[in-house]
């Protein structure tokens, strides 16, 4: 349970910084207009920060965590997140400064989905563990 914990917090943490980020970086560039920089600091919070409170609190009434295939599910939520929240930041990055990079929307894609299937074998350990 402190994994979850420790994950929570630690995406909390990222999640705030990302927003002093957006706004300091926008503002030192002189940057005015839509950026995929603001909306990185809300999808951290949101699915890593709540989401990892979610799991804590399901772990804690269901013992989801005791599930045979719940530390794959861990490191492959992690890797999702973290390559679609890379992907949020090379592409907000690079839209301030005017310029994109080849490839980036199916990197972006790859961890998306990556996240996606994550979040199906979430629901999957929960139903397998409430019906036990």
């Amino acid at each position: 349970m402190k994994k979850l914990a420790y994950a929570s917090l630690i995406y909390a943490v990222l999640g705030l910084a990302l927003g002093v980020f957006y706004r300091e970086f926008t503002k030192f560039n002189q940057f005015q207009g839509y950026t995929q920089l603001r909306g990185l600091h809300v999808h951290v919070l949101t699915l890593g920060a709540l989401f990892f409170l979610l799991v804590l609190v399901l772990h804690r009434l269901l013992d989801i965590g005791g599930k045979k295939g719940f530390s794959l599910w861990f490191i492959l939520y992690h890797a999702g997140l973290a390559g679609t929240a890379a992907a949020m930041l090379t592409r907000g990055i690079l839209q301030v400064f005017g310029s994109d990079m080849a490839g980036l929307n199916h990197i972006a894609g790859l961890f998306h989905t990556l996240l996606g299937i994550a979040v199906v074998w979430f629901f999957v350990l929960v139903v397998k563990t409430a019906k036990d």
